[in-house]
């Protein structure tokens, strides 16, 4: 294979798609010196790809362009953004490229694309507005070419891609009329922005009158719930635009009870407040009727998306400013007890519209629909007298079988639910047929919604396929049994990855909401704990398989103050041979058990919460750390001592974790640059059971290590880690215990943050799984 086909064959999308389809980091100057920099250590062509869950996270907002067929975006509240292909129907990613350092940019708070020139897309990105959770600044991520290469545009403020009030907007949008002017509305009292030359720059709009006062909590002073929600929305009357002139006429939506809806006719210049508005509640969304010219409005009591028992949807006559309340059901009524969200008009019939709850919790979220502008409506279901439901859907999951939750409910609630936290509802402007949504964890679509006119029957199905939105809190690869991969994943409990390349059912007996730790035992790997929060019905938190994860059976009991699974990937480890059972749970001290949990005894000599881990040959030793304390078991996890071990990080994200194959060896990384807390950081080896460890000097930042089958000829594992080697940020593996390091992703493929969890794989040379915050579980194989 020559040297332009190994590049092609490695820059691949987590899809399998083409490299050209693939964006390039950001900005240029910034590849370059990683270019220069990776001279230092070698490289390797790996492809890398999801090991597919099919979406498992909230998927805030779809947007369609206004002017190409079958161009639309995603975007989500953790794991980036997305663009639909529309020959395979997949979704293609679009911010893999961006790196550990930034990595709060995968938090996209807004999309806009361009209807003039649709090859433009913009990103309004920047995950939370705390700086201890997010220490970067927000920006505008910038392409010209669909998303395959990005420009970055820094911005003063922070946003909030996964902060409450994250479904509402449109935040940013770009002027139907004059391209090179785009509009962002920002939260925290920075009111609204304006840029003039393609999101080059931007500068505040000093002209508009209100930066929003709504906070969700104000008790919560510099906390999640005590931001200002800010300004929320742009909307342009395209009637009052003519090509290449700044179109004169645009509404604002803000977060303000009282002041809702601003006006402007001279294209940005100057403001006034639409007279008559309602008041009392926050506009979710608005859209703008270009043909009847009325503006339509979702509003609820509060920012969502998890909340809102009150609100109402309204329709403005903007030639005479008249308001008409069009709620499906009014704030007024005793029957609302949700609020609106979703909203959306047929650009082919605009006198059809479609708006959704808040969010219903029980029995579940509901579609309105209404074929003359609001005055009537008709629901995606309804009630009969002995809690029934008649549908006018049926849902196909097959591309996405956890999404029942495990449950098995009784009416009126389903599973699956039509959804919730349903804050994006979107008919494909150039075919009334199509519509998709978002929910909290997939998209749903249908190719025939008209047929709910008629009394048919709309086919709702997982229109997800690419788009892989998960948090992974661990993931282990055992050496024997139908599947190389098992994760533990966040909200959605974690699965058994019989087939790398189709979703399947979550764990169960018991279901757990997440799964923070997983642990198999070596010598007898058919034997698999794993440890999370549990849901549907149950109350454990732990569960043991004998059968490779086939099957599972709760705990008989658990220890005393038990208040969560633990925190970590490190909560639970089970003995070598399979018969000892160690866990650090969260409320209670680190215990063992020998009856696979059918009782718990507390371990003596270990802080309450400390990571713990097996040795992966001698049953009777176990492992544990604590600011930058090691210690060391020789009875199976009874009692613990700390060992002479100094000079390791007293602060950071570390991790830990025992060789197979070799007793007493032990790798761990970890550590911390704030300045708060100055501690080591870095990558250390111990061969005496972690009496001592020396350091590696070529890492200079280690965050997570793991190992895999051993190279051709070698007898050691293949290492794998997610580090900084000789200044290069990226995933690493050696073959030689560490003497030489080969980087085996590249600048476009970085996915964020990656230094929770990683394994090798023990049956596959080279295989490397690990979980991101947000991109689902990766795994990567050499070209």
């Amino acid at each position: 294979m020559s040297l332009e086909m190994n590049r092609r064959a490695v820059l691949r999308t987590a899809a399998g798609t083409a490299a050209a389809a693939l964006p390039l980091s950001a900005p240029a100057a910034a590849s370059a010196a990683s270019a220069r920099a990776v001279g230092k250590v070698r490289r390797a062509p790996y492809a890398f790809r999801n090991a597919e869950i099919v979406g498992g996270g909230f998927v805030t907002g779809i947007v369609f362009n206004q002017r190409e067929p079958g161009l639309v975006y995603a975007r989500t509240d953790i794991g980036g953004a997305y663009r639909l292909d529309t020959k395979s129907r997949r979704w293609n990613p679009l911010t893999d490229w961006i790196g550990w350092d930034e990595y709060g940019h995968t938090g996209i708070i807004s999309i806009a694309t361009d209807e003039v020139d649709p090859d433009r897309v913009y990103l309004a990105a920047g995950t939370y507005t705390l700086p201890d959770w997010d220490p970067t600044m927000a920006a505008v991520l910038r392409s010209t070419d669909r998303g395959r290469t990005w420009k970055t545009t820094p911005l003063p403020f922070r946003l909030g891609g996964n902060m409450p009030g994250r479904g509402i907007g449109e935040r940013l949008v770009v002027d139907p009329s004059r391209n090179r002017i785009l509009y962002l509305g920002v939260r925290g009292g920075h009111g609204l922005w304006r840029s003039t030359d393609y999101g080059k720059t931007f500068a505040r709009v000093t002209s508009f009158p209100n930066a929003g006062n709504f906070v969700p909590d104000p008790t919560d002073t510099g906390g999640y719930n005590g931001d200002n929600l800010g300004v929320l929305q742009v909307v342009f009357d395209k009637r009052t635009g003519r090509a290449g002139r700044a179109t004169r006429t645009l509404y604002v939506t803000v977060a303000d009870k009282d002041n809702i809806l601003y006006r402007s006719t001279d294209a940005g210049g100057t403001w006034e407040r639409v007279p008559g508005q309602p008041t009392g509640f926050i506009p979710h969304h608005a859209v703008f009727d270009h043909v009847g010219g009325f503006l339509y409005l979702a509003t609820s009591n509060t920012a969502g998306p998890y909340d809102g028992s009150k609100g109402d949807v309204w329709k403005l006559d903007t030639a005479t400013d008249t308001w008409t309340r069009i709620s499906p059901v009014p704030s007024t009524s005793d029957d609302d007890t949700y609020g609106y969200s979703g909203l959306t008009i047929d650009r082919q019939n605009p006198d059809t519209l479609m708006v959704s709850t808040q969010v219903k919790w029980s029995p579940d979220c509901i579609l309105f629909r209404s074929t003359d502008g609001g005055a009537s409506w008709t629901r995606a279901w309804d009630l009969g007298p002995n809690s029934e439901r008649t549908l006018r859907y049926d849902i196909d999951i097959s591309a996405a079988p956890w999404l029942t939750w495990n449950a098995s409910p009784s009416l009126p609630e389903m599973a699956p639910k039509l959804g919730w936290m349903m804050e994006s509802v979107q008919i494909d402007p150039f075919d009334s047929d199509h519509f998709m949504y978002g929910t909290g964890a997939t998209i749903y679509g249908a190719d025939n919604l008209t047929d709910w006119d008629s009394g048919g029957t709309v086919h709702l199905s997982v229109r997800a396929q690419g788009l892989e939105e998960c948090s992974i809190g661990c993931v282990i690869s055992p050496p024997v049994g139908p599947a190389h991969l098992f994760s533990g994943v966040g909200d959605v409990g974690g699965f058994r990855h019989t087939d790398l390349h189709k979703a399947t059912k979550m764990y169960d007996s018991p279901t757990f909401g997440a799964t923070p730790a997983l642990d198999y035992a070596e010598l007898a790997p058919h034997t698999i704990v794993r440890v999370g929060n549990p849901t549907s019905g149950w109350t454990q938190h732990f569960a043991i398989s004998m059968d490779s994860g086939g099957t599972w059976k709760p705990s008989g009991s658990e220890p005393s103050g038990v208040t969560g699974p633990g925190a970590d990937d490190q909560a639970v480890a089970i003995s070598a041979d399979g018969r000892r059972i160690v866990w650090s749970p969260a409320g209670a001290p680190v215990n063992w058990s020998d009856d696979h949990g059918a009782t718990w005894t507390a371990s003596q000599g270990l802080p309450a919460g400390a990571p713990v881990r097996a040795d992966r040959v001698n049953p009777a030793k176990f492992y544990a750390y604590d600011s930058g304390v090691f210690y060391l078991s020789t009875d199976g996890g009874k009692s613990f001592k700390a060992t002479a071990a100094t000079g390791l990080p007293t602060a950071g994200n570390v991790r830990f974790k025992p060789v197979p194959g070799h007793e007493g060896d032990i790798w761990l990384a970890g550590g911390t640059t704030k300045p708060t807390t100055p501690t080591p950081y870095g990558l250390w080896r111990s061969t005496d059971s972690g009496t001592s460890f020396t350091r590696f000097e070529a890492v200079d930042e280690g965050d997570v290590v793991g190992f895999g089958k051993a190279a051709p000829g070698a007898a050691y594992p293949a290492v794998y880690t997610s580090s900084k080697i000789r200044g290069v940020r990226g995933i690493f593996r050696s073959d030689d215990t560490g003497r030489t390091w080969t980087r085996i992703n590249d600048d476009r493929h970085q996915y964020a943050w990656t230094g929770n969890t990683m394994t090798g794989d023990p049956r596959i040379y080279g295989r490397v799984y690990f979980g991101t915050n947000g991109r689902g579980v990766l795994y990567g194989d050499p070209v």
